[in-house]
């Protein structure tokens, strides 16, 4: 039976370090939860929601990477929304921020653990 909220203090492997490319993202199903990592460069790892908030289809993972002002961002593919990979935070209407997820790496896999 899968849970609609994932435990929140527990660590959940997601993928093996290699399965995601450098500066790219992956969607992963944590309980009920569609969750966006991405990897920065080569060694950093960030989680946000994957589900854009405007129309609900689980897409952020599918979007660019970059930056904007000093904040690593994800422009959503549908509507372009960027959405800060630190924080969740939307940066043209805070009204649709996502939630942001801690990542670890251990063992050479990425584990992530839901907010």
């Amino acid at each position: 039976m899968i849970q609609d909220r994932p435990d929140t203090t527990t660590w959940t492997p997601v993928c093996a370090i290699d399965d995601i490319l450098p500066d790219t993202g992956v969607c992963a199903r944590i309980g009920a939860r569609h969750i966006a990592v991405f990897r920065i460069g080569t060694d950093r790892f960030l989680a946000i929601d994957n589900v854009d908030p405007k129309n609900g289809a689980s897409v952020l993972s599918r979007g660019l990477i970059g930056s904007l002002g000093g904040r690593v961002v994800v422009a959503s593919p549908l509507y372009k929304h960027h959405f800060d990979l630190e924080t969740g935070a939307c940066l043209e209407d805070p009204a649709l921020s996502v939630q942001a997820h801690a990542v670890q790496v251990e063992g050479g896999r990425v584990h992530v653990r839901c907010a």
